[in-house]
């Protein structure tokens, strides 16, 4: 599925091909912290299925309890949150975040992950795959 977006403030604009059945929901306490939200929608995608149509995004160099580093982007103008990625010059994948997408109202998820984190009052439609990890 062809989708695009951008920033809260148009400074970032971008296309992508999506798979819409690998729609997901975090629940770990690091995506909640860094959206300011109970939970992050996102998908995952290869890197030859994202384009940066303009802007250039900021990223946040997040480390993981395990160890590892992820780049968090965001728009350094509006700060709203992009994508996360590993840490190389030409990532494999992109994290894309949804709230972003044009066509957000058509991406359900379809699983859910790290559920042992959720917060008990959030109700995510039935039939999506719970995961207490990742």
């Amino acid at each position: 599925m062809k989708i695009d977006g951008s920033c809260h403030c148009g400074n970032i604009l971008y296309e992508a091909d999506i798979d819409p059945n690998k729609v997901y929901i975090c629940h770990c306490t690091d995506c909640q912290s860094i959206s300011g939200s109970p939970f992050r929608w996102a998908v995952s995608i290869p890197s030859e299925n994202f384009q940066l149509l303009s802007g250039e995004p900021k990223v946040y160099k997040k480390r993981s309890d395990s160890g590892g580093i992820s780049h968090q982007a965001f728009c350094p103008e509006c700060a709203s949150p992009l994508y996360s990625t590993s840490p190389s010059d030409e990532p494999q994948f992109y994290n894309l975040r949804l709230g972003t997408a044009r066509q957000r109202d058509q991406l359900s998820p379809k699983t859910e992950v790290w559920c042992r984190s959720a917060q008990y009052w959030i109700a995510v439609r039935e039939g999506t795959q719970k995961l207490d990890t990742q």
